[in-house]
């Protein structure tokens, strides 16, 4: 009897935990969880895309200052300015590389979720071409970085190999082949798209439009391989008007803006951050109608507390001036006003009584209402931000380079001119208020005409200035290592981290000698010089 009072109790028993196992996973379930089965991939997309256009804080400090688009006397942008160690420089310098793998986990979980899975054909090659943009800007600043294992920390890889820099250009160009080719207007429409909504004929000009940019970058080291590329990007058909720009509108009703917009952000800023003197200086000697576009000078004292700083100041082409790199405000040898040219203020500024009350002077900024949009104080007329981030006056001045090398892309001179007047027109995607007319835009390229005797020159300082008054500052560096156009003088400061050179690299990011330390050690080992910002990378030779 006793026993079989226990075996009963005991069948009790495991009926009970038989019923709470049952129920527990239902009960302990999250019924608004999701699943990849029920996840819908497009929502990546947008997420990537915000991601990658995230470059305001990856390049303002270091590229846009390197190659002397911009320019600044105020110590926290002297890491750039002047090659020197300064506040967030550990941050800043981890910034491409972090930023960049981030948008790139999002798109690599949009591949797992879409691969072989047809309804989402077009969406699976559109992560291909989005995995490329991004991690072309990566190994371009770096050099050798994870590739063909980024992003694989479901499959169990949490230190990534680097691939070498040759490798990467290879696989990339071979990923925008297959991709972009593969592409079918006919087939998904990616329903969260911030480029183009979805259209898939843009996206596959964009594909063959990057591939272009990709396949360039190689003239110096595989011109073979470049060539190959270009021609077949140009069959297959690159961006055909400004229309096809790849940009991503951020709005700062909807929280879009101070933390993902592609240009400046904050009164400290407008404050601190003048353009060059060697872009102004360029652009007046062509008589470019994009300087009253981009450029202002402040009618206030040039301090952040002055509140004639948050209204729009003097655009007129006559009194820009472009402020000389490699200074400060210090009262020493370097300071600014010791600059040859040094332009003072304006007597008719009855805030200003002397140049000690405003030591930047009358030096030019970029237009608040072009490019500070994150706050309805700077811009009560659009609060909406552009990250402009390829285009099609970029694309057109490679297309013109590579038909001034002999490849078969056109004609140089079309390219060339296509180039001009659509890197006049497309400033007004920025802001109504820098529109150039096409009577002005088309004018100016009939003067410009491209000449075989100083075509590279002519088509890079082009690509120069494009880059520079869009605010894609990662690529006019990039394209300065691999032309050496514009010829820039390098800063030479006291406390350098280079040897008084322009940097042709930004070092590894501090965490990867812990969490990386093996893939890390062999990618320091392939540079020449070592983990330096002196070093290049392989396609600069």
């Amino acid at each position: 009897m006793k026993k079989r009072l226990i075996y009963s109790g005991l069948c009790l028993a495991a009926a009970l935990v038989s019923g709470c196992t049952k129920d527990f996973t239902k009960i302990n379930t999250n019924p608004n969880a999701t699943s990849a089965a029920v996840f819908n991939p497009n929502f990546l997309l947008a997420q990537a895309q915000i991601q990658y256009s995230q470059t305001g804080y990856d390049q303002l400090l270091y590229q846009s200052m390197w190659s002397q688009s911009l320019a600044s006397t105020y110590d926290y942008y002297g890491n750039g300015d002047k090659y020197i160690y300064k506040g967030s420089f550990n941050d800043y310098k981890a910034r491409v590389y972090n930023s960049g793998y981030s948008a790139e986990t999002l798109v690599q979980e949009m591949k797992n979720l879409t691969d072989g899975k047809a309804e989402y054909a077009n969406l699976n090659k559109i992560a291909t071409i989005m995995k490329v943009f991004i991690l072309q800007r990566v190994t371009d600043a770096y050099g050798d970085v994870p590739y063909s294992e980024a992003g694989m920390a479901k499959q169990g890889i949490f230190t990534p190999k680097f691939d070498k820099q040759q490798d990467i250009y290879n696989a990339m160009l071979a990923d925008l082949d297959g991709a972009t080719a593969g592409l079918d207007a006919s087939k998904d429409k990616p329903s969260s798209d911030l480029f183009y909504t979805g259209d898939i004929t843009k996206w596959k000009k964009l594909g063959y439009s990057l591939m272009v940019r990709v396949a360039m970058r190689l003239t110096k080291v595989d011109a073979a391989t470049a060539q190959k590329y270009v021609e077949k990007a140009y069959a297959g058909g690159t961006m055909a008007s400004i229309d096809d720009n790849a940009k991503v509108k951020t709005d700062n009703a909807n929280g879009n803006s101070n933390s993902t917009i592609n240009a400046l952000t904050v009164p400290d800023d407008f404050r601190e951050v003048r353009w060059s003197k060697t872009l102004i200086d360029y652009m007046q000697t062509t008589a470019d109608p994009r300087i009253s576009a981009i450029a202002e000078v402040a009618s206030g004292t040039g301090k952040a507390a002055n509140s004639n700083e948050t209204v729009a100041g003097n655009n007129d082409a006559s009194v820009q001036h472009g402020m000389p790199n490699g200074y400060d405000l210090n009262g020493g040898a370097t300071d600014i006003s010791k600059a040859p040219g040094y332009p003072g203020t304006s007597p008719a500024d009855p805030a200003v009584a002397n140049d000690a009350a405003a030591p930047d002077g009358k030096y030019s900024r970029p237009r608040l209402q072009v490019y500070y949009t994150s706050s309805t104080s700077i811009n009560p007329v659009d609060k909406s931000g552009i990250n402009m981030l390829l285009t099609y006056g970029e694309t057109e001045l490679l297309l013109a380079e590579a038909a001034t090398r002999g490849w078969n892309t056109g004609t140089a001179a079309t390219h060339y001119a296509n180039a001009l007047v659509a890197n006049q027109l497309e400033l007004a995607q920025f802001n109504a208020t820098a529109t150039i007319n096409s009577a002005t835009a088309t004018a100016y390229a009939a003067a410009h005409p491209l000449l075989p005797a100083t075509a590279l020159q002519q088509i890079n300082m082009e690509y120069y200035v494009e880059t520079s008054s869009t605010f894609i500052h990662n690529e006019t560096w990039a394209n300065w290592r691999r032309t050496g156009i514009p010829v820039l003088t390098p800063v030479k400061y006291v406390g350098q981290f280079t040897d008084g050179s322009i940097p042709r690299r930004i070092i590894y990011p501090l965490t990867l000698i812990t969490t990386n330390t093996a893939n890390y050690n062999a990618a320091v080992a392939s540079l020449s010089g070592g983990d330096n910002f002196t070093s290049r990378v392989w396609w600069d030779k």
